[in-house]
């Protein structure tokens, strides 16, 4: 049990060591590790079996083999003076059928072979008969052998000595077929591993390309197809609901801005007239003139704070009906209505057809706003640069520029700087920028230009090979 636990242990070390790749790849790398371990261990157990079943049955010869020659005409014993012995060995044989020598306790060796055997102080223990009979295995002229000593009578013991090579070869040859078995079941692992990964990862794969998809474009209307009853099935179908509730949130708030913004429209609509026919009146003195014109400048701002905040909760609804549409033509007339609307302001502007797939009110409003934005703070001296390319939109006025403080929180809902508060505006013109851009899957950055003013970029990634066409 204790080897198992501790290749466990290596493998969690080793699987620890791969968070930093992909889900799928530590899947696929997890199994073959997981199955290389089991196969090296299969494989090493295997090897010793065959190599004890193998040292085993020669062994066994070798017993055999003592046994014959000890009991065989071709060893003479015969004491002619104490402790000498009169020894007759058979041919000489190192081949397959071994070798046959004996051994006294002193050391002396008798064998009719050229060949000498090791004498070790074991081998000698057993010819004194302080020790039985045993194996050993050593090299003799460069052959590696096999050696059997066992005791033969008071004072001498036979050995026996065979080549191992037949055993070595087998052993050989089995080691290189595990080790193929190993490598072909590591890539056969990896191979399913990848297989299964890939099929068992495809829920989580369509569940991220649809998370991915709802944060590029705010679309809650995703939804994953759920299928079958396992663990990533309930994941999908879980999500789905998730992007349900959030979606009916989102549609409640919508719904709430838009009843709200309708509501306050009428009455609102009807308090400027009221204050406007109170000033045609003629009737009021001069102070009372400038309350009611300043009560009338709020409600118009007020009126275009409820438009926009209509514009923002009506979020993505005006996307629905996307086309390929010619995005140079859109800011073209946003540029020629907001001249109208600053006619002392000088544009200068260079457009690239370009076509984008988009909602072509919502890209007029985000344009229109940028070029208000621009207006409003440039030079009356100075142009309003307005440069299209490659879906590069790039609107650079000469104002007086915005603070470093300001530029991350610009595009922030109601987000004025110190330097804008005193001027017309809610504060959520660049927050419908951003919703639209973020909407199309498009950015848009603004930065201090080099000498004086802004520098905003929008950005929208053209469709390719699509025809020219009008908004």
């Amino acid at each position: 049990m204790r080897p198992l636990s501790q290749a466990v242990r290596v493998l969690d070390r080793r699987l620890s060591r791969l968070r930093g790749l992909s889900f799928r790849a530590r899947i696929v790398l997890g199994s073959a590790l997981a199955v290389a371990m089991g196969v090296v261990l299969a494989s090493l157990v295997v090897y010793v079996i065959v190599r004890g079943n193998l040292v085993s049955e020669l062994d066994h010869r070798l017993r055999q083999q003592a046994e014959r020659a000890a009991d065989g005409p071709d060893i003479v014993m015969a004491t002619s003076r104490p402790g000498q012995f009169l020894v007759r060995l058979p041919p000489p044989a190192f081949g397959g059928e071994g070798m046959v020598s004996l051994l006294t306790a002193d050391g002396q060796a008798f064998s009719r072979a050229p060949v000498a055997v090791p004498v070790s102080g074991q081998a000698k223990a057993v010819a004194a008969g302080r020790q039985g009979a045993y194996f050993s295995d050593a090299h003799i002229g460069g052959t590696h052998v096999r050696i059997y000593t066992a005791p033969l009578a008071p004072g001498l013991a036979i050995r026996v000595v065979r080549p191992l090579t037949e055993v070595d070869s087998e052993l050989h040859t089995i080691g290189l077929a595990l080790i193929f078995i190993s490598l072909a079941g590591i890539a056969t692992a990896a191979l399913l591993g990848f297989a299964v990964a890939r099929t068992s990862l495809k829920p989580v794969r369509e569940l991220t390309a649809t998370a991915e998809r709802v944060t590029a474009t705010g679309d809650l209307r995703e939804r994953i197809a759920a299928r079958g009853r396992d663990e990533l099935a309930r994941l999908a179908s879980t999500f789905n609901a998730m992007l349900a509730k959030l979606d009916q949130a989102a549609q409640a708030q919508r719904q709430l801005v838009s009843d709200a913004s309708h509501e306050l429209r009428t009455p609102l609509t009807s308090l400027r007239t009221n204050l406007e026919v109170l000033l045609r009146r003629g009737t009021l003195s001069e102070p009372e003139k400038e309350l009611v014109s300043d009560a009338v400048e709020q409600v118009s701002e007020m009126t275009v704070l409820i438009e926009e905040l209509a514009e923002l909760a009506r979020g993505d609804s005006e996307l629905e009906g996307r086309e390929d549409l010619r995005l140079d033509l859109i800011v073209s007339g946003a540029v020629e209505r907001t001249q109208r609307d600053f006619p002392s302001i000088r544009f200068e502007v260079e457009l690239d057809p370009t076509v984008v797939h988009g909602a072509a009110k919502s890209l007029d409003r985000a344009v229109r706003n940028l070029l208000d934005n621009a207006a409003k703070w440039n030079q009356p001296d100075e142009p309003v640069t307005v440069k299209l390319h490659d879906g590069e939109l790039t609107v650079r006025d000469h104002g007086p520029g915005i603070a470093e403080a300001d530029l991350p929180h610009v595009f922030e809902r109601f987000y004025r700087a110190a330097a804008s508060r005193s001027q017309p505006g809610s504060g959520l013109g660049l927050a419908i920028v951003r919703q639209v851009v973020d909407a199309h899957g498009g950015t848009v950055s603004v930065e201090r230009a080099v000498s004086s003013g802004t520098l905003v970029q929008m950005k929208i990634a053209p469709v390719s090979e699509s025809p020219l066409t009008d908004p």
